[in-house]
């Protein structure tokens, strides 16, 4: 994280159209490569895949997280194109190679719904796509929106005060402090979730919705984004990034994916008054 200079593009706020000092996040978003396609069919007992297509020559950092997956042949080109389905989803990876501050060489593959009126036009699209890498400025743009989907810190089993920031007991409390008074009534004669217990604290999976895209850098070699001895626990930003307002889930290092906003948000903005990027050292340098 770092800081930016922002003129308050909030029409309603106290400081609409006064520059503001906001904490923002670079994140790194090398691009994702499309090395398949797959129908889904709805049953009733879920979807099943009823169609699929590879992509020539995989990444070969790919062999590291499945199977090498060789080309489909033309005819399974030709029968995904006629096959009937209800979604079309496409079949990507991420290229930790792209960057240097972690030190994973093995890529993520998932899955990404197609969307769209028509299924044949969704269809085609996902053939057009596989063998092709997809940018990070297809998917947004400076003044819009996303939701940022990522895993928060782990701290492991931590005792009631410590995860939920309960009361110490008083001083003349028999046997422990650091824990509750109470487990609840006699009735009902159970210990109910709304009691706070000792238990797993973080590494949970969540989702931060309507994050603003204040900067969207292709090039940093071109616009310098990374700090004075770099981002500490992570490095140099070396491939294209995007700038967010406020800050995520997680440490420096883990994996994030963005998605088009679902909840209700305000208009966006044509273009972000951005008067100031700090590039200066975080470690006090």
């Amino acid at each position: 994280m770092t800081h930016a200079f922002i003129v308050d593009y909030r029409k309603r706020s106290t400081t609409a159209g006064q520059e503001l000092a906001v904490p923002v996040t670079v994140v790194e978003v090398p691009p994702l490569r499309i090395v398949g396609a797959r129908l889904y069919a709805r049953h009733p007992y879920g979807l099943r895949v009823v169609s699929e297509v590879w992509g020539p020559a995989a990444a070969e950092e790919l062999g590291r997280k499945i199977p090498a997956h060789p080309a489909s042949p033309a005819g399974t080109l030709e029968t995904f194109a006629k096959t009937e389905a209800d979604e079309v989803r496409l079949l990507a990876h991420t290229q930790p190679h792209l960057i240097t501050g972690t030190g994973s060489k093995t890529p993520t593959i998932f899955e990404l719904r197609v969307s769209g009126e028509k299924f044949a036009d969704r269809r085609a699209f996902a053939l057009e796509q596989v063998g092709h890498e997809v940018p990070a400025d297809q998917l947004t743009k400076e003044g819009e929106f996303v939701d940022v989907v990522g895993v928060t810190k782990g701290f492991g089993f931590q005792g009631h005060t410590q995860r939920w920031g309960v009361k110490l007991q008083p001083r003349k409390n028999s046997k422990h402090r650091r824990m509750i008074g109470t487990l609840g009534p006699h009735n009902p004669s159970f210990v109910t979730y709304r009691i706070p217990q000792a238990g797993q604290t973080g590494y949970h999976r969540r989702t931060q919705y309507n994050m603003r895209v204040l900067k969207v850098v292709r090039d940093p070699r071109t616009d310098p984004i990374t700090p004075a001895g770099g981002f500490p626990h992570y490095g140099e930003v070396r491939s294209a990034c995007i700038v967010l307002h406020g800050s995520l889930p997680g440490p420096a290092k883990r994996l994030l994916r963005f998605r088009t906003p679902m909840r209700p948000h305000v208009a966006t903005v044509e273009k972000v008054d951005l008067r100031y990027f700090s590039t200066r050292s975080k470690q006090g340098v």
